[in-house]
């Protein structure tokens, strides 16, 4: 009646034979060999889709201090203005206290590249450009500029 087993098992058997180890090994290095080659050429995606969203913040940012200021900043103030009162150019009239930028400084890009900013722009108020991965205007696949007038 004090019996520890149950339906007639031995308590001793209760481990992974190397045969069925094996069998798991072998079906996730299968899977592994599958996903990662997928994964690995997904990179440059990421970093265009998180220069979209850059850009996407760094527009929030340009209109709240329109909003206060009454114009985005000059090509000459630049991005920077964003977390520094400008001190050339017009005078912002009502300058947020700790800028519009989090973190108070003006992100690179995913490559390490400054954005490129014109006010006015050729393609409205202002453009917000970042290069993409050769750090020059123009370019295909990885080297795509993705442009503040083309984001949705």
């Amino acid at each position: 009646m004090g019996e520890n087993k149950m339906y007639g098992q031995k308590s001793g058997n209760g481990g992974f034979t190397l045969i069925e180890l094996m069998v798991v090994i072998v079906i996730l290095g299968i899977l592994a060999g599958l996903i990662i080659p997928r994964i690995m050429g997904r990179p440059e995606e990421a970093r265009q889709m998180k220069a979209q969203i850059q850009i996407e913040s760094i527009e929030t940012a340009l209109r709240l201090y329109k909003l206060d200021n009454g114009a985005y900043p000059s090509t000459e103030q630049g991005l920077q203005a964003l977390v520094e009162a400008p001190t050339v150019g017009e005078l912002p009239r009502a300058w947020r206290e700790g800028g519009y930028l989090e973190k108070g400084k003006v992100p690179k890009d995913p490559w390490d590249n400054e954005f490129i900013y014109l006010s006015p722009g050729v393609h409205g108020d202002y453009d917000l450009v970042a290069y993409g991965a050769d750090g020059e205007a123009g370019g295909e696949d990885k080297d795509k500029d993705i442009n503040s007038w083309e984001l949705d």
